[in-house]
């Protein structure tokens, strides 16, 4: 039986099916838009069908037909993908494509050295990255668009799996003229009058709020933003403080202005940087490759631009 379409065709169709456009998926997949049309044009040709509808102002919609194809094409992705990691097995070979996510909070600093020196370890692995927040890590690891991804311990369902590294203690982050800026460190009750910037990430939002709920008061929340050079600069600016588990080495914000770093008093709990997976993916050679990788070189020592405190883990992990 000769097959009627190629993987490749497959793929394309999936990235144009999910994002709705062929600009957009080409640049998923890293090909030319004529490449995604072509292959389009021949599966359409192929099976007789009309996958998607053209609307030149709102790009393309799936038919019918095509959503129904595109659950079944995926599936067919999935599978080839198992069909590899199994001949990969077999050959005790570390090899083929790993798709890395990783927290927006630190993905600048921690994934592309990471990323770089794994890639010199084993140039066979096709690792492409994706940076989300976590209820989107989450998802990702669910539906089987990411393998693993560096992220925090916050919320994690029991379907997956935290493979901890670090250690993070929770800091108030000030500008450098505020009134608490010289404190070796500094409680949330005294925190909580004056305003404050809230990186407002899913989970690590309430984890942040969290600290005040168990004191029994409330935060002067004046600013909210999910990104977090914005809010930086808008403490280095004096819009308000802000908490957050990572400090930089570098201690201003993008403008170049000052920031101070005082550590939280009390119970704060410390967030933990991980590697998250779901269950029983960790027998995957290159999961596994990128776990022990980790471990060896995610390291205060050796991340530039990251002042961070290592625990220990298990040795099964």
């Amino acid at each position: 039986m000769t097959l009627r379409f190629t993987l490749r065709q497959l793929t394309y169709f999936v990235a144009v099916g999910e994002l709705g456009s062929i600009a957009l998926a080409a640049g998923r997949v890293n090909v030319s838009s004529p490449s995604i049309s072509a292959a389009i044009t021949q599966l359409e040709a192929e099976f007789g069908l009309q996958l998607f509808a053209r609307k030149h102002a709102q790009g393309l919609a799936l038919t019918q037909a095509g959503r129904q194809f595109l659950v079944q094409a995926k599936s067919v992705l999935s599978e080839a993908e198992r069909l590899n990691g199994l001949a990969n097995e077999i050959a005790g070979q570390v090899r083929g494509p790993l798709h890395v996510g990783c927290l927006l909070t630190f993905a600048q600093i921690v994934l592309p050295h990471v990323r770089r020196s794994f890639a010199e370890r084993f140039p066979d692995v096709q690792f492409r990255q994706f940076e989300r927040d976590q209820q989107a890590i989450i998802d990702g690891l669910r539906n089987a668009e990411l393998d693993i991804a560096l992220t925090y311990d916050l919320e994690i369902p029991p379907d997956l799996e935290f493979v901890p590294l670090f250690n993070l203690p929770p800091y108030a982050i000030l500008p450098d003229m505020h009134d608490l800026a010289n404190r070796h460190s500094v409680s949330v009750r005294e925190l909580a009058p004056y305003p404050m910037v809230l990186l407002d990430l899913p989970h690590s939002g309430r984890y942040f709020l969290s600290f005040f709920g168990a004191a029994g008061i409330e935060p002067n929340v004046v600013e909210r933003t999910r990104d977090m050079e914005v809010m930086k600069s808008l403490v280095a600016n004096g819009f308000g403080y802000s908490i957050a588990n990572i400090r930089h080495s570098s201690e201003r914000a993008a403008d170049g202005k000052r920031l101070r770093f005082v550590p939280l008093e009390g119970d704060a709990r410390p967030m933990r940087m991980g590697m998250l997976v779901m269950s029983g993916a960790k027998s995957a050679l290159a999961v596994r490759a990128l776990i022990d990788h980790c471990k060896e070189n995610l390291t205060p020592e050796l991340t530039p631009g990251l002042k961070i405190q290592k625990v220990g883990y298990e040795a099964n992990d």
